[in-house]
């Protein structure tokens, strides 16, 4: 199995790669962000409470987040060749448990790519993205508060990492072709 994470700050196009990739590779998608939205869209008592730290900027807890994504996990075909990870982990505790849960499974995490984007250039995406999405929370307020959050907490997870010769920072300026291509070079090397 192979397992890729997808890293980087808000509007550093984790979305827009991790779907090329599972074109090209046939990986199962696991966007947190998605998993959430739809939670909270269901109107559920956990929808009512991720949407209590989502619409500031916050992230949710992480035993909460863990357990949303391990019953997907779970929930996989058995021949699904691989994860991409897309807005997990967060934080460096999601990480360890990130692990820890893989290693129950008998896999582990392969790479994770992280992409590297200007500040002012994140900030633009995302408020074009507000813009043409809708999303209440592309928002500059909002923005400025997930831009802080990931620096302060998501940053060091692209650390955790590195330090097992397991990260590869990746520029993610540039076409969105030219990204991949940096991306698919470093995901064939394996």
């Amino acid at each position: 199995m192979l397992n890729i994470i997808m890293c980087g700050a808000p509007g550093s196009g984790k979305g827009t790669q991790s779907q090329l990739m599972v074109n090209k590779y046939r990986l199962a998608h696991l966007s947190t962000g998605d998993l959430l939205r739809h939670e909270v869209a269901t109107g559920s008592e956990l929808g009512r409470m991720i949407e209590s730290y989502t619409s500031k900027g916050n992230l949710i807890p992480d035993e909460l987040m863990v357990s949303i994504l391990a019953k997907h996990i779970d929930s996989l075909p058995s021949d699904t060749p691989g994860l991409i990870l897309d807005g997990f982990p967060r934080t460096v505790a999601q990480a360890e448990a990130l692990e820890q849960m893989l290693t129950q499974r008998g896999t582990q995490t392969d790479l994770l790519i992280d992409l590297d984007v200007a500040h002012d250039e994140l900030i633009g995406r995302l408020l074009n993205r507000g813009k043409t999405s809708g999303r209440s929370d592309d928002n500059i307020d909002t923005i400025r508060t997930r831009l802080q959050v990931y620096e302060q907490q998501t940053r060091p997870v692209s650390d955790f990492y590195k330090k097992r010769g397991k990260q590869v920072l990746i520029n993610g300026m540039g076409s969105v072709d030219d990204i991949f291509g940096r991306i698919c070079a470093c995901v064939d090397a394996l």
